[in-house]
């Protein structure tokens, strides 16, 4: 996804500029360590659940002060650096805007995503 063209096509709205005083965006990357315990990873296996994603979206996007919510969770055999998860959240102020993207990374990545670190060798 290319962040910043999809927030162009969002500006091209004609309603944007009346319900949105922020945008917040999550580009997730993979690292190149292990989230436990430091250890190198080589690549990270992913499955993301495009029809729960799209769920969690729609429902995020229904919340108040919330105008419109783009969201793409990659699956395959991703290395580090390669981005994993893209999201963005549109709305009116601050309050609404923080919390709803915080609630949509939490559940994707409990609810929707799944990966498996695979650990390079030394």
């Amino acid at each position: 996804m290319d962040i910043s063209k999809t927030i162009a096509e969002l500006k091209q709205d004609p309603e944007f500029a009346k319900n949105v005083g922020m945008i917040l965006i999550h580009n997730g990357v993979v690292r190149s360590w292990a989230r436990s315990d430091h250890a190198p990873v080589s690549r990270v296996e992913v499955v993301a659940d495009v029809e729960k994603v799209e769920q969690i979206r729609c429902e995020i996007e229904q919340r108040e002060g919330i105008y419109k919510v783009v969201a793409k969770a990659c699956s395959g055999v991703l290395l580090p650096g390669d981005d994993l998860l893209f999201l963005i959240v549109a709305g009116d102020i601050r309050e609404n805007v923080k919390p709803a993207l915080a609630l949509m990374l939490d559940r994707i990545k409990s609810e929707a995503v799944s990966k498996n670190e695979v650990i390079a060798c030394p």
